[in-house]
């Protein structure tokens, strides 16, 4: 039993006002209605036809694997080294700054090497991921939908007996 009722359940009878290829398109449509006085509490956005799409970016190779690991560990390391500097005196604080990056670069680059062997070649590239969609629609709660459609100019002035 859900204690807050989700999207479905306050909104069980909506009307597509406008679809459009692009998010930019549907998410002017919303603004257009809000700059009118429409509630736009009543409307979604919602695409349709989702997919994941990921782009292969390089090949990944024990190299590039321990080249990173140095990178992060050096972040890392030398975080670690301003923060115990923060109770040492400023020349101590400097020398624990670089002790903390070359320790931390040395140990990033040693666990991305052992990490990425330790693969066996499975995913042996890099890559970013997205969401897209084939198009998205402007949802409208029924009670209103005929205001928002006449708000678009694409219908006669709603009925005002409400």
């Amino acid at each position: 039993m859900s204690v807050n009722p989700g999207p479905s359940q306050l909104h069980s009878s909506r009307r597509v006002i406008a679809s459009y290829g692009r998010y930019r398109e549907a998410e002017r449509t919303v603004d257009h209605l809000s700059d009118r006085g429409f509630p736009v509490e009543q409307t979604a956005i919602a695409a349709q036809g989702l997919r994941f799409v990921e782009q292969v970016t390089g090949r990944r190779t024990v190299a590039r694997a321990a080249a990173e690991g140095a990178g992060q560990g050096a972040v890392v390391g030398g975080l670690t080294g301003v923060l115990l500097g923060l109770f040492a005196t400023a020349t101590a604080g400097l020398v624990l700054l670089v002790y903390g990056m070359v320790l931390g670069l040395i140990l990033g680059a040693v666990s991305g090497f052992a990490f990425h062997t330790a693969s066996g070649g499975r995913r042996d590239f890099s890559s970013t991921g997205r969401m897209e969609a084939d198009h998205y629609e402007v949802l409208v709660d029924e009670p209103v939908a005929d205001e928002a459609l006449w708000l678009l100019g694409e219908a006669p002035p709603p009925d005002s007996s409400r």
